[in-house]
């Protein structure tokens, strides 16, 4: 198993951990900023992976599939975690993780005509944009930064339903030719 591949599992083992100490108040105070430093750290392994991954060779169908379900599972257990904890409204968070469930639908579809569906730009951009809102919103500094919280939560929400539009139209013919 190669590097990029390791750190995407790596990503997956850091969730369990992170809800852990966002849920918990096993460690007080600290709680929150452990689990702060737990998924900037999970999100900079999916930076990295793409990166390595690609600047050397080292792209696999398994990080194609893997990589992207890793970050629905990371950003996905970030928002449960801020629906429950009321920092984030619930019906935001089923827009996002049906778009998650849709894609990732699309994507067993393609693998059953043997086609594998990348992460696109905007999806990727879609991504960066709520692991930056879930930052923000979990270091709950005030002032300025509930705005800007705010705004970024608005973003990621166009996002995401951008992102899903241009899955469906980037990837109509193999959606068709499969069954759907």
């Amino acid at each position: 198993m190669n590097l990029p591949n390791k750190l995407t599992i790596l990503r997956v083992i850091m969730v369990p951990f992170f809800v852990f100490f966002m849920l918990t108040d096993v460690g007080g105070a600290a709680n929150k900023w452990i689990a702060l430093i737990l998924f900037i750290v999970a999100s900079l392994t999916d930076l990295l992976d793409g990166k390595i991954a690609r600047k050397y060779n080292l792209v696999t169908n398994f990080g194609k599939f893997m990589d992207p379900l890793a970050d629905k599972l990371l950003v996905c257990a970030a928002m449960i975690c801020l629906v429950e904890m009321e920092k984030l409204a619930a019906w935001i968070v089923i827009v996002i993780i049906s778009r998650e469930f849709i894609i990732s639908g699309f994507r067993l579809v393609a693998s059953d005509s043997g086609v594998v569906i990348a992460a696109s730009y905007w999806g990727k951009f879609k991504t960066v944009f709520q692991m930056a809102m879930i930052i923000l919103l979990i270091a709950d500094l005030g002032g300025i930064f509930d705005m800007i919280g705010t705004i970024f939560v608005w973003i990621a929400l166009v996002l995401t339903v951008v992102s899903l539009l241009d899955y469906v139209l980037k990837n109509k013919q193999v959606l068709t030719q499969g069954g759907m």
